[in-house]
Order: C-alpha cells, then sequence, then structure tokens
C-alpha cells in the first residue's frame, strides 16, 4: 500500500535553522523538496551559502580514531553533547598528542621518501655494474626506463638494429620490461625519438654509489626500520588516546547528528527583506507521513521560534508527492520487482500485493517440485535472518509454492512414483476440446488463469482512472470498461464454445462486440466531442482511418498476445518434468537397485539453479508485460528520507 503522505512548511528566524533541524525535524522521516525550486516564482528568496563547520572536526575524531582499532562503522550514541564540548575534547586531546604526531609524520616522511627510492631501485636489481661508472661517461649517454611488453616486441624486431644504442633488460612483469638504453652523445637525439615513438617511459633514478640490487637492499632495509619505528609510534598514540575512545565516539556521533541538520540548508531558502535588504527568515519544504506530520506540527506549537502548516490536499493536488510503500514483512520483499518497472505513481495502485500473490502462484505451477521447493525456502530463510540479504526471502515464498504444486503434480526432485499425485501429471494428462483437439490440460489452465488476470487487472485500471476523475480514459480505453467489455465477451464466448455449450444471442454479443471495438477505435475523436474541443491534430481523413486501422489492430494483436502469452506456464510446468527425466535417465533409475545418487544431486542443483533462473525471468516477464500493461505506469517518484545516509 502507498502512505499518505501531506506537504509541510516550516519556518523560522535564518539562524535558528540549525537548532530547528536538530532538535524537531531530525526524529522524523521527511522527504525534503528543494524550496527555490518549488517557489521558483519568488524573486526575493535566496539560497543558504555557508559552508558545513562540522565537517573538519569531524575529519579530525576520523584521523583519531584511525590510530586505534576502534571500528569506524561505530553504533550511534545518543548523548547530549554540545558542538563547543566536541570542539574542546578534540583540541585538547591533540594538544596532548603534538610531540608525537609530529613524530610520527616525521617517520612518515622519512619512510616515504626511502621507500620511493626502494621502489624506483627494485625493478634494475638484475644490473650489474656500478652507477658511478656511468656517471662517469662522457662521451656516452644512458637512458633508464621501461617499455610495455608489446611495444618491446616491437623494439626488438623493428628498431634495435636500426639505432646506434645498446638496450640491455633489468626485468620483466606482467605489463613491462625495464632496462636501460647507451646511446653516443652524437646520437642521443635520434635515438631518444626513436625509443619515444614506442612509448618509452624514462625513469630518474636518484644519484648513488654501487650497484642497484646494492642500493635497493639498502633502501629496503632502511625503509623496514622506519616502518617498524612507525608500529611503535603509532602504538604509543592508540595507549594515549584509548581512555578517550568513549568521549570520542559521542562527539563523533553528536557531530554526525549535527551536520546532518546543517545539510537541511542545502533544501532551504532565506527570505529577504528588501526594505531592511537583509535576510531574516528560512523556509523548509518536504513531504511527510500524514501521521508523523500532525505529530511534528503538535510538537512544535509550544516553540515561539517556529512556525509550521500543513497544507491541505487540496492546495497541492497539482503536485506529485514521492511515494512512499509500505507493506507487511511478507509482501515487502517483492518491493523489488516492482521497483524493477517503476515506482508506483503516488495517485496509483501499490501493485507489490498482487506481485506477491501472483508471482508466487506462477513460479510454483512452473517449477513444481516437492524437494526443490524446499531447498528454495530454506535458502530463502537466510534473508529472515540476515538483513542485508532480504530480498533472498523472495525464495521462500516461491518455494513454498512450488512445494504445494509438487504434491499437486506428485514430483519430488524430479521422482514421479514416491508420493501420490493430488491433482495431475503436467506431461500425461491430457483435455479434449473443440477445434484444437487434445492438449495437456495445463496449457488449457494456464491460459484460463492469465484470462482471469487480464480481466481483474482491467478492473484495477477502471477503479483507477475513475477514482482520479479520469472518467474517459475509464469508460472508453482498451483497458477501461469498453475494453472490459470486449474482452469479457470474447471471453464469454470461448468458453462456451470449448465447453461445448451453444452461444446465446450471437447477433446482440456481435453488434456489443463492434460497438465496443469502435468505441476503442475512436477514443481520442469521442473524448474530443463530447468535451466539445476542438480537433488540433489537423490531419485528413485517409491519415484518421489509417492511424485508427493500425492502432485498432494493434489493441487486438496485445489482447490475443497477452493471452496465448501464459501457455509458458504450462510449458514450463511440463518441461521441467522432462528435464528431470533426463536426469533421472543418467542416473539410471529405471533400475532402482543401482541409481547414481551423485548424478541425482547434481541433476537437481543444475535444475534448481539454471531452470530456477529461467522460470524466475518468464515470470518477471509475464508480470511487466502481461499484468502491468494494464493498470501500472510505475512513474513516481520515490520517498527518500532526508536523514538517511
Amino acid at each position: 500500500m502507498i502512505t499518505k503522505m501531506t506537504l509541510v512548511n516550516i519556518t523560522g528566524p535564518r539562524d535558528d535553522i540549525d537548532r530547528m533541524a536538530d532538535e524537531y525535524l531530525s526524529h522524523y522521516e521527511i522527504h525534503l523538496v528543494n524550496a527555490l525550486k518549488e517557489l521558483s516564482e519568488i524573486s526575493t528568496l535566496k539560497p543558504y551559502t555557508s559552508s558545513n563547520p562540522y565537517e573538519p572536526w569531524l575529519e579530525k575524531i576520523d584521523t583519531l580514531l584511525q590510530l586505534t582499532n576502534v571500528n569506524n562503522e561505530h553504533q550511534h550514541i545518543d548523548k547530549p553533547y554540545s558542538f563547543d564540548e566536541a570542539k574542546h575534547l578534540i583540541t585538547d586531546i591533540d594538544h596532548s598528542l603534538v610531540n608525537e604526531q609530529s613524530e610520527l609524520e616525521h617517520l612518515r616522511s622519512q619512510y616515504n621518501d626511502v621507500n620511493d627510492k626502494a621502489t624506483a631501485f627494485k625493478p634494475f636489481v638484475g644490473l650489474d655494474f656500478d652507477l658511478e661508472k656511468i656517471l662517469s661517461m662522457s662521451h656516452i649517454k644512458f637512458r633508464f626506463g621501461r617499455f610495455t611488453k608489446e611495444n618491446y616486441l616491437k623494439f626488438k624486431k623493428y628498431i634495435d638494429r636500426m639505432v646506434p644504442s645498446i638496450f640491455i633488460p633489468a626485468e620483466e612483469t606482467d605489463t613491462h620490461v625495464y632496462g636501460v638504453y647507451f646511446t653516443p652523445v652524437e646520437s642521443r637525439q635520434r635515438v631518444d625519438a626513436l625509443y619515444l615513438s614506442l612509448a618509452w617511459e624514462r625513469i630518474y633514478l636518484p644519484e648513488e654509489k654501487g650497484q642497484p640490487k646494492d642500493i635497493y637492499a639498502r633502501y629496503a632495509n632502511q625503509a623496514e626500520q622506519l616502518s617498524r619505528k612507525i608500529a611503535d609510534s603509532k602504538s604509543k598514540l592508540r595507549a594515549l588516546i584509548t581512555p578517550a575512545i568513549p568521549d570520542l565516539l559521542t562527539a563523533q556521533s553528536r557531530l554526525e547528528d549535527l551536520s546532518k541538520a546543517y545539510g537541511v540548508r542545502k533544501y532551504a531558502a532565506i527570505t529577504r527583506e528588501e526594505f531592511a535588504r537583509k535576510e531574516t527568515r528560512y523556509l523548509v519544504i518536504g513531504w511527510m507521513e500524514q501521521k508523523a506530520a500532525k505529530q511534528l506540527e503538535q510538537e512544535v506549537s509550544d516553540d515561539s521560534l517556529i512556525t509550521m502548516y500543513i497544507e491541505d490536499d487540496e492546495d497541492n493536488k497539482n503536485q506529485t508527492p514521492p511515494t512512499k510503500m509500505k507493506n507487511n514483512l511478507f509482501i515487502r520483499p517483492f518491493e523489488l520487482l516492482t521497483k524493477m518497472y517503476g515506482v508506483p505513481n503516488y495517485r496509483e495502485m501499490d501493485p507489490t500485493f498482487l506481485v506477491a500473490l501472483t508471482y508466487t502462484i506462477l513460479f510454483g505451477a512452473m517449477f513444481g517440485d516437492v524437494g526443490q521447493g524446499l531447498v528454495l525456502f530454506l535458502v530463502g530463510l537466510i534473508g529472515v535472518f540476515k538483513p542485508k540479504l532480504r530480498p533472498l526471502t523472495i525464495l521462500s515464498s516461491v518455494g513454498l509454492s512450488s512445494t504445494i504444486f509438487g504434491f499437486l503434480y506428485g514430483s519430488i526432485f524430479g521422482f514421479e512414483d514416491v508420493i501420490p499425485t493430488l491433482w495431475l501429471n503436467p506431461m500425461e494428462h491430457m483435455t479434449e476440446i473443440p477445434f484444437f483437439g487434445r492438449l495437456n490440460t495445463v496449457f488449457i489452465v494456464a491460459v484460463c488463469f492469465g484470462l482471469f488476470l487480464m480481466i481483474m487487472t482491467m478492473t484495477i485500471n477502471i477503479w483507477q482512472q475513475w477514482k482520479n476523475n479520469n472518467r474517459w480514459e475509464a469508460l472508453l480505453d482498451k483497458n477501461g470498461i469498453a475494453g472490459l467489455i470486449f474482452y469479457g465477451i470474447l471471453v464469454f464466448m470461448l468458453v462456451l464454445y470449448m465447453t461445448g455449450n451453444p452461444i446465446p444471442a450471437t447477433a446482440l454479443l456481435g453488434i456489443v462486440l463492434a460497438l465496443s471495438l469502435l468505441t476503442i477505435a475512436f477514443k481520442d475523436e469521442i473524448i474530443t466531442k463530447l468535451e466539445h474541443k476542438k480537433d488540433e491534430n489537423g490531419d485528413g481523413i485517409v491519415i484518421k482511418l489509417l492511424t485508427v486501422f493500425f492502432e485498432t489492430f494493434e489493441t487486438l494483436l496485445t489482447y490475443f498476445s497477452n493471452s496465448i502469452s501464459f501457455v509458458r506456464v504450462g510449458a514450463f510446468a511440463i518441461s521441467h518434468g522432462a528435464m528431470m527425466g533426463v536426469v533421472l535417465m543418467f542416473a539410471g533409475a529405471e533400475n532402482a537397485d543401482q541409481i547414481n545418487w551423485l548424478v541425482i544431486i547434481l541433476g537437481n542443483l543444475f535444475v534448481i539453479g539454471f531452470e530456477g533462473l529461467v522460470v524466475a525471468i518468464q515470470v518477471l516477464r509475464l508480470e511487466f508485460y502481461e499484468i502491468f500493461s494494464h493498470f501500472y505506469k510505475g512513474d513516481g517518484i520515490e520517498f527518500k528520507n532526508s536523514w538517511s545516509k
């Protein structure tokens, strides 16, 4: 169901907005809207432009807590704590740790410098000559660097023998080849250009004495020693900070609350008094649940600095409130499927209950097996105990449905001779119907269920359009009363024919069918005449008739395709039995004494995973195209609590 929303307006002295948001508004769920956009026609409204004063202090707390073993994903601590107290706490701790933090920063700086040098020399440890000898050469130039592996192969193939240079590879990684090349001074520019043409990346090494491997070992050893000193320094800081952790966490929670309250400013507007040439009051606008809005209004009624009023539905009938869906624990997981199509419009029906019911039934009918259904049910229970995996609870519902249909089909893990069949075997049970002959009963039942769903969704659309004062759509649309009459009569005549009963008043029914189809075809023209409007389209009679013809053909095709699409329910019920029959055949189930249980287990797991996924997708397709298309738009705005991260 969709929660009843109302638009609230809150105003007060400009500098009191943070207190209002912190003391009152933060305790309620509210979907804030930008007041400047909402009231764009008022030129005297201005935005807040100041920066958040709480963020720098929160960063300082994060820095201090990172030096401890405290998990930063802490629980919120709700204790009274002022901004000044938090600042004094952080400042005092910072002052008490000045020497230790300075020492730690100095060690980190030394470590970064030494580690960078070690990293620079590491790829060249394979070069066994002294750097000072290279540096002393006056007629030969050198370049340390690297190629990509692809460009190195090109270099070896095309350029190596073309230029007066010697390239000595040092190390080869998954992506690059490191090395150094030497070239005479007079050829330097030409050689450098050719190397650069292959994306040679030059690496500048610090001037050192000795071989690269010795230099690298020296720096690596220094880096290791500095790393130990940094760890010791952190331990000292941790020991000093640990006693203050409870206060820091409390201050952090409080500053986060204040920071969130400050965030209201980005939605608020300031009223500017032109005579006094200054901003005087703030204005905050947002959507709240009706009950919560009245509770907040009662709470602020005794606060002389806050003025709040709730707009009537009549005042905001031209606005589109955000949609907040509210369903029980069993239906709520199916909101995920509804939102995949689109969030329901505030003024239309929340289809989640219908999705939960039809999706569960259709999945069970297409995947009926007691054992496999119980497996899905047990997997779905994970979502019950782990909130982060809550969508998995859908598997519990569809698994239970599969188990029920498994009893009706007499199937457990593919075996059809273990439990009695309470209804029918999808592959074997046939029904004789006129014109089509003998068909699997599940095909007939599936289509009949689809016909019922289409009539039901048309009825829902009629009620929905009538409630929203779209009377002509409710009466004349292909999913309105005209469409319901046309489709209902066709279904009525089809049922009578298939059951071998005579069709009464055939001529009258034919006339009603024709009239209802013409009403659907000329809906726009009829509405234009009834509302005494001028036809603004301007198309000629031929174009209009062609448009009507193709739209009518599309309508008939939609009725037919939507109806026949439910055949897939029976088809998958049969294919499920056939697939399990193949598994049992490979497992040698014909001979009860020589069953390969490993094949049975692996085959069932494959069917549950692969066919279960395919069935889930097919049922979702039925929901979106055959059910939603008759009554649901899904063009709403989702309610987003402004206090949520």
